[in-house]
């Protein structure tokens, strides 16, 4: 999607779910944002697709959008419908395949070294609940 489009999206409501269309037996995609924090995607799968296992240098958050599929992280292996939602971990092999067809929004989120290094404390100790 061209630079021009995603633009017109900003400022908008969207339902992540109706921006990308399935298409028989492939895999289609629709950039939503990008930007030198990371970006959102939207994917669609047909039955049978997938992503074969590989790694990503930064954090990557899945949430299923329609559908069902099963996920594979670190060798271990999960079911996901639709509202579920997994955090795919840096350099942490990975992987997916359509349970039946499927949609999903994939968050990349950039990260520098002193980032990673947050990650070993508790996320619980910067929550404040009123």
């Amino acid at each position: 999607m061209s630079t021009e489009n995603r633009t017109q999206l900003k400022g908008k409501v969207l339902n992540l779910k109706d921006l990308v269309e399935y298409q028989t037996g492939s895999v289609a995609s629709r950039m939503v944002i990008k930007n030198s924090c990371g970006s959102i995607t939207v994917f669609s799968f047909d039955e049978d697709e997938g992503l074969s296992e590989h790694t990503a240098p930064f954090d990557a958050v899945v949430t299923i959008l329609d559908g069902e599929c099963e996920v594979w992280v670190a060798g271990e292996t999960n079911i996901m419908k639709e509202g579920d939602t997994i955090i795919f971990p840096a350099d942490v092999p990975h992987a997916l395949s359509a349970i039946t067809k499927f949609k999903m929004a994939l968050t990349m989120i950039r990260g520098n070294e002193s980032e990673k290094e947050s990650d070993s404390k508790d996320p619980k100790d910067d929550m404040k609940f009123e």
